[in-house]
């Protein structure tokens, strides 16, 4: 394994009126509000082919996220059994990053208006991947 630092520069940050870990839903698609993902000028481009209507992936660093856990009660529920992080989508984890399948809103210019985020106000956005369907060619 390389032990070199791997160095992640956040692309923009999540606007949402979500604040807090306790408040907000597990998952997106349980009642996340809709939030906008604001990104920096120079990733504009990188932009330019996204569509409202069109799912995509949006990674995100977990930057409230404990790194020291690795095993959790499911959803916080403490009647299930501890769980190994990695069978589990505990934003807590050695790696916060947050994985996040969302549908496009709106587009106004470097804001992206987003359906299902369930992730913080200022969270920091690493990436936005396409939804692959089996066959698609992207």
């Amino acid at each position: 394994m390389n032990d070199s630092p791997y160095v992640l520069r956040p692309i923009g940050r999540v606007e949402s009126p979500l604040t807090d870990r306790e408040s907000a839903p597990k998952q997106g698609d349980e009642g996340a509000p809709e939030a906008w993902l604001v990104f920096e000028p120079g990733v504009s481009e990188g932009l330019r082919d996204l569509r409202a209507g069109e799912e995509v992936m949006v990674l995100t660093w977990l930057d409230r996220a404990s790194r020291e856990v690795l095993a959790v009660h499911p959803r916080g529920d403490v009647t299930r059994p501890v769980t190994g992080v990695f069978s589990t989508r505990s934003p807590d984890r050695p790696n916060p990053i947050g994985l996040h399948r969302v549908t496009i809103v709106a587009i106004e210019g470097t804001r992206v208006r987003v359906q299902n985020l369930e992730a913080l106000d200022g969270t920091p956005v690493l990436d936005v991947k396409p939804v692959l369907d089996p066959g698609a060619e992207r």
